[in-house]
């Protein structure tokens, strides 16, 4: 059977078209948007219309979720099935969403609690995973030099926020920019659980759209929550800068912290060594490093991000911030350790760093479980299964 794979450039595509091929689709592909990423929707439409009318396809395949697609084939009555791996993704608050052809699968259970209602039978939980052979390919294909090149004591790989963060763009009134810095710090503090939204009013919302230039607009045929537009896009990413630094300042007080990111980081001294190469140097990252940390996005809500899989599936170490989903895979210092606060993430760090024998029986035993029950093969499978009910 064919599938057709609309793609956009997301890290995600290679490992699901690999493993649609194992499961036996022929895999077709449109790549038009990783090189040009503003396409219109109406390029869109032509893209998708031009590879139908040329062949069969089982069902369409997107990582996030693309509202004209969907509206197309819902024309075409074929089944579309995307997996929603980034928070938040506006584009779910689309009325394509309600379309009968989708099959939206969501890596995050508090964004299934939001969305699944307006689509019961079309869309599904689904945590994200691992390519396991994808890793172990690359860390023994690598030299020994290129192996010590990324040894370390402790890691991160990823943004600081601080070119992500739209908040930066505030301009109201010190009062109004005090309550909404004083949210955005309680938020910072508190792991388990999201209250930036239940916290604002209509008037507050009000505000802050009066005072944001370039507010986000939801474009036609949404249902427009500025709600959650000002909670998850705004002051949940302000809390993933202001987190990020703050950690990693109290770690630099007390150990060496390598940092791979693209973002500037001098001016708070941070000493950053670029970006990594995601297919080959960021494994070598992961299983040279003594401890990885992962640092969720606060606008991930649940749902446990990518890094998670990708530090466990290289046979890494990792220390990561308390997510309400962990506990339902992991077991906290059995095959994962979690920390509650910055204080305690700079104890954990200590205590692991002195203690190798325990890291590695950690390390072990995620790996062991992301081996069994973690791989894009098994979850590709459960998808299949869920969209087609089989």
């Amino acid at each position: 059977m064919n599938v057709l794979v609309y793609r956009y450039g997301s890290i995600c595509e290679p490992d699901l078209m690999e493993t649609f091929e194992i499961l036996g689709f022929h895999v077709d592909t449109i790549d038009a948007e990783i090189t040009k990423k503003n396409l219109k929707p109406n390029d869109q439409l032509k893209l998708l219309q031009n590879a139908l009318e040329q062949k069969d396809y089982a069902f369409v395949f997107t990582i996030n979720f693309f509202p004209t697609l969907s509206a197309v084939l819902e024309i075409y009555k074929i089944p579309y099935l995307c997996w929603i791996v980034d928070s938040p993704v506006m584009e779910l608050y689309s009325d394509m969403i309600q379309n009968s052809v989708n099959r939206i699968f969501l890596f995050d259970y508090a964004l299934y609690e939001e969305f699944s209602p307006y689509n019961p039978s079309g869309i599904f939980y689904l945590p994200l995973a691992t390519n396991i052979r994808r890793w172990k390919e690359a860390i023994h294909n690598a030299t020994f030099h290129e192996q010590q090149k990324f040894a370390c004591d402790v890691s991160f790989v990823g943004s600081l926020y601080t070119e992500k963060n739209p908040y930066s763009r505030f301009v109201g009134p010190d009062y109004l920019k005090g309550y909404f810095e004083g949210m955005i710090r309680a938020q910072e503090r508190v792991y388990g659980a999201f209250f930036l939204e239940d916290l604002l009013t209509d008037e507050l919302v009000s505000q802050f759209k009066k005072h944001l230039p370039g507010f986000y607009t939801f474009p036609e045929k949404t249902r427009a929550n500025d709600r959650a537009c000002v909670a998850q896009l705004y002051l949940a990413t302000a809390v993933a800068t202001y987190e990020r630094i703050d950690l990693f300042s109290a770690i630099e007080d007390h150990y060496k912290l390598t940092l791979y990111t693209g973002s500037d980081t001098t001016p708070y001294n941070f000493k950053s060594k670029g970006r990594v190469k995601t297919l080959t140097e960021m494994p070598l990252v992961f299983v040279g490093s003594k401890i990885n940390l992962n640092i969720t996005a606060k606008p991930i809500r649940t749902g446990l991000p990518l890094r998670i899989w990708d530090i466990l599936g290289c046979h890494g170490f990792m220390i990561s911030n308390y997510q309400s989903e962990i506990p339902e895979f992991f077991t906290n210092e059995e095959d994962i350790v979690m920390y509650e606060s910055i204080e305690h993430a700079i104890d954990l760090i200590g205590y692991y760093l002195d203690h190798d024998k325990k890291r590695k029986e950690i390390a072990d035993a995620a790996y062991d479980k992301v081996c069994k029950f973690h791989t894009y093969e098994l979850r590709v499978t459960q998808m299949l299964e869920m969209a087609f009910q089989l």
